[in-house]
């Protein structure tokens, strides 16, 4: 059984996955979801970031124990959100930059350019399925390349009118919803993959 490459980011309605300058503060915050996440976590994972959202994630993730309020919405720090502290900086974390000089976040190894056929490795190699979270510019190359095998997109209902879309270069494809969650705040967690 070869590893999956799964995507999982918040969208907004109108297809946009962060606001103009980056920002997210639009999320909406699911409490259900996050409490599901946190009862399955289990093991040591991998995550798969572009320098952008480790820089974002390397800031908050190494600190949830320590904290007491999220930093994009000033809530309070839930159980849930410390257990996926715990799963995040105990994962392997591989980030893709050529701008970084180093990763010293635990756990993290710096890869300066893409080798589908070095990815195309990984997924057959014994280990957890490999996660990541926004991230767009490296999800449109494993598009482009034909090495996602899930999306996970949890649409806020939210309209941003402009920013950044998920997969912005990547070729036209087909998908198969293989699932599909309503949440309590209006979320939608849609699951796909790519059609055969």
């Amino acid at each position: 059984m070869s590893r999956r490459i799964i995507a999982f980011d918040s969208v907004s309605v109108d297809g946009y996955f962060a606001a103009e300058g980056g920002g997210l503060d639009w999320t909406m915050p699911e409490r259900a979801l996050d409490d599901e996440t946190a009862s399955r976590l289990d093991g040591h994972g991998t995550i798969l970031f572009g320098r952008r959202t480790y820089d974002m994630f390397a800031s908050y993730w190494p600190s949830v124990t320590d904290t007491s309020v999220e930093p994009h919405n000033g809530r309070p720090i839930t159980a849930a959100h410390r257990a996926m502290g715990a799963w995040i900086n105990a994962a392997e974390k591989i980030v893709w930059s050529r701008t970084r000089a180093d990763v010293t976040w635990s756990g993290s190894r710096l890869i300066r350019d893409f080798d589908p056929r070095e990815v195309a490795a990984w997924k057959k190699a014994p280990g957890r399925d490999m996660m990541i979270f926004g991230s767009g510019s490296i999800v449109a190359l494993l598009a482009r390349h034909g090495l996602m095998d899930e999306y996970q997109l949890l649409v806020n209902p939210v309209l941003l009118g402009g920013g950044r879309t998920l997969v912005e270069g990547a070729p036209r494809a087909r998908l198969e919803l293989i699932d599909s969650t309503t949440y309590p705040s209006g979320n939608v967690k849609l699951r796909y993959r790519p059609k055969a």
